[in-house]
């Protein structure tokens, strides 16, 4: 992966929400914090371009070893065959060929081990991602809360409703400072959105079991 697109990742999950504070003093709260948004979706794809190419790159490479391993033993019964009709020659020569992929075969694992452990790093960056991305929609929603109850306000004014404009500014202001700074969705967009919660359900489940499962013992 880029240094660039990784720097970008930390950026995104890690970063202060102070600089998205600062910006909403000069630019429509919810046109700063939809764009926030769409920035992590962009992100996102990025990383599943990347983790495509990676597991591209682990298919090759794993189809190469079964191919190097089934040529090895080809050639071990071949050895055993020229040996058998006493063909030193032709026993040497399959011998050599046997060495050279012996030497190819450790470069390769490294290869396909170095793949997975990339993919690893690629499906938690993505799950990271989504996890911000899910904090910046909570923090839209609770300013957009807010933003009603001060519309509200203006309209009928009273001390009542303005403790509850204030509370509710509040309550989005500590959400927004927990949720991290900055990032459209087509039918197949949806459909990987919808997937990646059944996924996430899914982990919450099988720790669910595990606790249980625990407590039981």
């Amino acid at each position: 992966m880029s240094e660039g697109l990784l720097k970008r990742i930390g950026r995104l999950v890690s970063a202060s929400a102070n600089s998205l504070v600062d910006s909403l003093e000069n630019a429509a709260p919810t046109l700063v914090m939809e764009e926030a948004i769409r920035e992590i979706d962009s992100a996102i794809a990025d990383v599943r371009s990347q983790l495509g190419k990676v597991e591209a790159a682990r298919y090759l490479s794993t189809k190469s070893l079964n191919s190097d391993n089934s040529r090895h033993a080809e050639l071990q019964a071949q050895i055993e065959v020229a040996v058998a009709q006493s063909r030193d020659d032709l026993a040497e020569a399959a011998i050599a060929r046997q060495m050279d992929i012996e030497a190819m075969i450790p470069v390769v694992e490294k290869s396909i081990a170095d793949s997975d452990a990339e993919i690893n790093e690629l499906n938690s960056y993505i799950q990271a991602l989504q996890a911000k991305k899910r904090e910046m929609q909570e923090a839209l929603k609770h300013y957009e809360i807010a933003n009603a109850a001060a519309v509200q306000a203006e309209h009928a004014a009273t001390p009542s409703t303005a403790t509850q404009v204030e509370q509710a500014t509040d309550a989005f202001n500590r959400i927004l400072n927990k949720a991290g700074a900055p990032g459209v969705s087509s039918g197949d967009e949806s459909k990987l959105a919808e997937l990646d919660q059944l996924a996430r359900q899914n982990r919450i489940q099988e720790r669910l079991a595990r606790v249980k499962s625990q407590a039981n013992d």
